[in-house]
Parts: C-alpha cells; sequence; structure tokens
C-alpha cells in the first residue's frame, strides 16, 4: 500500500512502528507514573490471590485484539501497562514455572 493510501498514521513499507513506540507515554522502558486517581486504574497485582490475578490476566489477553485494533491510543497504553503490571506479578511469584515441552523450537 503507497503512503498516500494509509489512513492510520503509520508509515508505507517496513517503517511500522509498535504501539510503545507509537504511544508517548510508552517511548522508553520506564512505566509511566500513576495517575492521581490511581484507583480506576485497578488493584495492586501483589494485593490480588491467585485466583484474581490469573482471572484479570485471562480478561486482559481476551480484550487485546479488539484493544489493538479499536482502542484510543491512551486506552492502549493503559491495556499495555495494566497488562505489563499483571504479566511482572505471576513471574515474580512462579519463577521456576512448569515449561510445556510442545511449547519448544529446535535450536
Amino acid at each position: 500500500m503507497t503512503a498516500s493510501g494509509r489512513h492510520d498514521g503509520f508509515p508505507a513499507g517496513g517503517t511500522e512502528v509498535s504501539p510503545e513506540q507509537r504511544i508517548p507515554e510508552w517511548g522508553d522502558d520506564r512505566m509511566p507514573a500513576p495517575a492521581p486517581d490511581a484507583d480506576l486504574l485497578g488493584i495492586d497485582p501483589a494485593e490480588l490471590d491467585e485466583e484474581d490475578l490469573v482471572r484479570e490476566m485471562q480478561s486482559l489477553h481476551r480484550t487485546r485484539l479488539d484493544t489493538l485494533r479499536h482502542a484510543t491510543d491512551s486506552a492502549l497504553a493503559n491495556h499495555l501497562r495494566r497488562t505489563a503490571e499483571l504479566e511482572t506479578e505471576y513471574l515474580a511469584r512462579h519463577p521456576g514455572r512448569e515449561v510445556d515441552p510442545s511449547r519448544l523450537r529446535d535450536a
């Protein structure tokens, strides 16, 4: 598709950028500062029990594609932030999680 044919703000060709690069508050490796009304952004993942943590992650993953394709930049940034928070907490709780051998690839 030519540059003039694009209507989504991305350049044409192989120079498309990731959502993290496109959204200003995700332009580097630091997490954005909590909003003044942080309670609206969700419960601290460390305060969730195991069942609630997994349920929250499942909900985010279920809505991922729709959020990526149709949400505003700020909603996508919030989705990315929350996913990172929950997954980081999960990995902290399960550092030696079992790896399914069928998910491995030959080197």
